[in-house]
């Protein structure tokens, strides 16, 4: 179903929040975050992602499209996608020429927004929320110090608390910014890698009200995986050949070696023995061809598949 009306000619602002079961939490977001811009006088809309919620939630949002005419719009996905395909769909669909992204849990205060707001304006294209004081269990909050320094690291940019989901992007910074898979944990060091300029701002954090956390206890181990796969972006997102076909050569290389001195021997001696060091060579040279077709197959992917949409919309209120 696609529920349309005359297009809001383009609010300064736009406010993208990915959401899933939150329903007990909208219509308070809604509300501050209208109650935030009456204040600051600035035009706005709020675009709510459904990332397939089984609570009612966009029924939630419906209510609120006819409550707040003209500034809400809302799209839901057939199925659970994942944030980053939520963000994704929400920022293409933006008009604003800042766009704000932010959580639907209540967490994330709007009273934040004109302070990152004021930062843009002062030539940062990429303003990032850093919740200094945290109202999250140990178990969250430890794992993401860890990761946030690594993270720093590996990227070259120093950020306190960069998955943050609070952040406030120039149009152009995020749109041209290509989410999916899990890239929402490091959109900040995409964009420091793309010639953006990063900065963050202390912003205030609530303690959850309703529902319940939708991380579990795999977030350190999916933080970890995230950290493998930012490395290899950072020098190999364009060009996955490069990695493994070095590998692959040089397996190749040694297994080539290796089977070369005992073709040498057998033609001196005319004896042929199965050593390990014989399988060994034969091994590598198999693993040389196997990543090297790895890498062939990367790039086809990369240059064929990697924008491709990850999400089929269900429903829209523009």
């Amino acid at each position: 179903m696609s529920t349309r009306r005359q297009e809001n000619k383009n609010g300064d602002v736009s406010i993208v929040i990915p959401m899933y079961n939150e329903k007990e939490s909208l219509p308070e977001l809604m509300k501050n975050i209208s109650e935030t811009f009456d204040k600051c006088g600035k035009s706005y809309e709020v675009i709510f992602v459904d990332d397939g919620s089984t609570d009612g939630s966009f029924d939630v949002v419906k209510n609120m499209y006819i409550e707040y005419a003209g500034r809400v719009k809302a799209l839901r996905f057939s199925r659970n996608c994942g944030k980053s395909a939520a963000l994704n769909a929400g920022i293409a669909a933006a008009t604003g020429d800042v766009i704000i992204t932010m959580d639907a849990d209540l967490q994330d205060d709007p009273a934040a927004i004109p302070g990152m707001m004021a930062k843009l304006k002062e030539g940062w294209d990429v303003v990032s929320g850093w919740k200094k004081v945290r109202h999250d269990p140990f178990g969250k909050t430890f794992p993401s110090k860890i990761w946030n320094l690594m993270t720093s690291l590996v990227s070259g940019l120093r950020l306190h608390d960069f998955n943050c989901g609070f952040k406030a992007y120039r149009r152009d910074a995020a749109k041209n910014l290509d989410i999916y898979g899990e890239r929402h944990r490091y959109l900040p060091a995409l964009a420091h890698w793309d010639g953006c300029r990063v900065t963050e701002i202390e912003v205030p954090h609530h303690a959850r009200k309703f529902g319940k956390s939708k991380y579990g206890t795999w977030r350190m181990f999916n933080g970890a995986m995230d950290m493998i796969t930012l490395l290899f972006l950072k020098k190999y997102m364009r060009s996955p050949m490069h990695f493994f076909g070095i590998l692959g050569m040089l397996f190749i290389t040694i297994g080539v070696g290796i089977l070369g001195y005992f073709g040498v021997q057998w033609i001196m001696t005319m004896e042929m023995r199965i050593r390990p060091l014989t399988l060994l060579g034969s091994g590598l040279m198999v693993m040389g061809v196997q990543f090297i077709s790895i890498g062939l197959i990367g790039e086809m992917i990369t240059n064929s598949l990697q924008s491709r949409r990850q999400y089929t919309i269900r429903e829209r209120l523009e």
